[in-house]
């Protein structure tokens, strides 16, 4: 499908990161205005506030409802920022609508439904509002674009989205993984398509949200979401990821706002001799796995000869085991070294498969 996207923020400069900040939820009056007056002035584009809150369990706290979105308005009023919230519905939609909430977003919860996403597309058929769309639960590239052309095949076409991350399974320093890569995958198709980064639900928590926020903004990320409140730690949700008004400043302060390019030649020039010398080893690379692969299919063949099974996992341990530690030794991270060895092994398992199970093949 062929989207041609609008800028979200018609009035911001091009090149700028959109910045949006403001508490996970909307819990008081006073929570709500004491945490806009702190970021009021400060280069914030769009305040948030959550005020239907999805939970993963019953009997957590679901949000103020239509009562906050007073809140935002007087937000508004006080202190001339544009504001947000999450919709999941159509009564969420008319109700933000009505209350002239500026942007609308969609959760990771509500974009991993197709039936959900179309119930809000349907409610905005006919209104000219931006709409952010975070990527699902778990790492689905299909939905995430489905979930973008649903709500632009209903007429919006102001639309951003938001990488907050994808649930793991296992031990991992983040709430959320980020996997960089889909996100770099959504920009490469749609170019013209901003990407925030919401590096407080990525984190889950606030000491390593200025290095999450940092990279987004080194990948040429076009914004950063972050949840900001007067209490942290006594917030009514995702009280460890986040952090005051003052401290969400030092933050900013802290990040460096890259360029996207330049015109400078000498730069560009040395940057082309780089990427030819990148582009010669990815070849190298690829040279160097076609060979593995052969190598496969003749383990692959003796296998089959003596009957004996394709996956042998002391071997495949030992195999990682070892790659890691030479990985570190060349300054490769042990995440990249297992990602990269797991995709390595798979294809070759995929090339034993192949060989194993041909027309004809000896018993």
């Amino acid at each position: 499908m062929d989207m041609k996207f609008q800028p979200l923020l018609q009035e911001k400069p091009e090149n700028k990161p959109i910045i949006i900040a403001g508490p996970c939820s909307a819990e008081t009056e006073q929570q709500v205005l004491q945490t806009a007056h702190g970021l009021a002035g400060k280069g914030v584009d769009l305040y948030r506030a959550g005020i239907w809150k999805p939970r993963t369990r019953p009997g957590a706290f679901e949000g103020v409802g239509t009562e906050g979105l007073k809140w935002l308005r007087r937000v508004k009023e006080e202190t001339g920022m544009k504001v947000t919230t999450e919709v999941a519905n159509t009564q969420h939609v008319f109700e933000a609508l009505k209350h002239q909430i500026d942007v609308l977003w969609l959760g990771a919860r509500t974009t991993v439904n197709p039936f959900s996403v179309q119930e809000v597309a349907d409610a905005l058929k006919g209104v000219d509002i931006p709409v952010l769309i975070k990527n699902p639960i778990n790492p689905d590239y299909k939905l995430w674009v489905g979930a973008i052309e649903r709500i632009y095949k209903a007429g919006i076409t102001k639309i951003g989205v938001i990488h907050r991350g994808f649930s793991y399974h296992g031990e991992t320093k983040y709430r959320n993984v980020p996997r960089w890569q889909l996100a770099i995958d959504l920009k490469r198709e749609f170019p013209d398509l901003p990407i925030i980064c919401d590096n407080s639900h990525i984190c889950g928590r606030r000491d390593i949200l200025l290095p999450v926020a940092q990279k987004a903004l080194d990948l040429n990320f076009d914004g950063i979401m972050t949840e900001v409140h007067p209490d942290p730690d006594n917030a009514w949700s995702d009280a460890a990821q986040q952090i005051t008004p003052s401290q969400y400043l030092e933050l900013k302060e802290k990040l460096v706002f890259r360029l996207p390019t330049t015109d400078d030649m000498e730069f560009l020039e040395n940057l082309e001799h780089l990427r030819h010398e990148i582009d010669e080893l990815d070849e190298e690379l690829l040279n160097l796995l076609g060979a593995r692969m052969k190598l496969a299919e003749r383990i692959g063949e003796y296998k089959q000869r003596n009957n004996i099974s394709i996956l042998q996992a002391s071997r495949w341990n030992e195999i990682l085991e070892r790659a890691v530690i030479k990985g570190k030794m060349k300054g490769l991270s042990e995440e990249f070294v297992t990602v990269l060895l797991k995709a390595v092994h798979q294809e070759s398992i995929n090339h034993q498969e192949k060989v194993m199970n041909a027309p004809g093949a000896e018993a």
